[in-house]
């Protein structure tokens, strides 16, 4: 495949929600980072059962997520296999203006 190894970036909430899915992970926040209101905070894609993070994460509905995805205007940068092919759990949130969509 050549894919492995490589990384991609989207905006698309169908995409996103479809990887996390395929990975046992759910959205969820980081624990004491919202400022009230309508804010939650620093987001996290959640894959219980791996890692200690699991402990400073709450987890918050997809429509929340999406919500502050899209006011913050991230992108989610992924991979789908790792560089020897298997499954990637790799993901983390950059700017929009900085990821190519």
């Amino acid at each position: 495949m050549a894919d492995n190894g490589t990384s991609k970036t989207t905006t698309d909430h169908d995409e996103i929600r479809r990887w996390v899915e395929e990975r046992g992970g759910r959205p969820a926040r980081v624990k004491g980072t919202d400022r009230g209101g309508d804010d939650v905070g620093i987001l996290r894609i959640d894959f219980p059962g791996v890692g200690a993070e699991e402990e400073s994460l709450d987890p918050i509905s997809w429509d929340e997520f999406f919500k502050e995805f899209d006011e913050k205007q991230l992108a989610f940068l992924y991979q789908e296999r790792t560089a020897d092919g298997q499954i990637s759990r790799f993901n983390k949130f950059v700017r929009r203006d900085a990821a190519k969509s």
